[in-house]
């Protein structure tokens, strides 16, 4: 039976994109580089330092990597606290509130820094659901590679095969399939330039999930 669900943060339990989009952006033409669309959409799941580490070998910059990260974490910061209108997505606080309540186990993991996941899970009293938060900070490679996954489900109370990941990115959903975990593709209004193909099953809302839904997974993971 499924006892762990393993939570991405930014476009799943709260739409922190458009924030992160602005601070980027906003960074991007203090620095005079010119970022393309598709450029940025690669970068989704990705790191903040691995972001910036790609952008310095591509554009030659000479700033300090560490320099390009403060800068663009206090932009989102000044952004973040001046939104009002920031809400968890549609159905995902339900949904983790049920998971809780019958006893599943919830871990984040999350490409975000530290400090951004502080600053969701303190704004929306997050901390009492989730028994461990995995920031993509302390891994050197971001999605798409697995080890962030690998990491979380090392904190499962059960076995890799018990736990299933839910995630809404091209690069999030081949990290948690890269570490051989069932993933649940989250197919937001926000996902609409990710590829979610290789998740085991797709979602549209989280009206879609349940506590009964998710360990009935079990049945379809044969001998994983």
């Amino acid at each position: 039976m499924i006892q762990t669900v393993i939570f991405d943060m930014d476009g799943v339990i709260v739409d922190t994109e458009p924030v992160h989009r602005y601070a980027y952006f906003q960074h991007f033409d203090e620095l005079n580089i010119p970022v393309t669309e598709e450029m940025f959409t690669s970068f989704t799941g990705n790191s903040t330092r691995n972001v910036f580490q790609n952008l310095k070998n591509i554009f030659n910059l000479d700033h300090d990597v560490e320099d390009l990260i403060q800068r663009k974490r206090t932009i989102f910061n000044d952004a973040f606290d001046t939104k009002e209108d920031l809400e968890l997505l549609e159905g995902v606080e339900k949904l983790i509130i049920d998971f809780h309540a019958k006893g599943m186990q919830l871990i984040l993991a999350s490409s975000a820094s530290k400090v951004t996941i502080e600053r969701v899970f303190g704004r929306f009293k997050l901390h009492n659901y989730f028994t461990h938060i995995v920031s993509g900070e302390d891994f050197p490679k971001s999605k798409p590679d697995p080890a962030i996954f690998v990491h979380a489900a090392s904190l499962s109370i059960a076995s890799k095969a018990n736990c299933i990941v839910i995630e809404d990115s091209t690069n999030g959903v081949k990290a948690a399939k890269a570490a051989g975990i069932y993933c649940v593709g989250y197919n937001s209004i926000h996902s609409k330039m990710q590829d979610l193909s290789e998740a085991d099953v797709i979602i549209n809302h989280f009206s879609e999930l349940d506590f009964e839904k998710v360990t009935a997974i079990q049945s379809k993971l044969g001998n994983n």
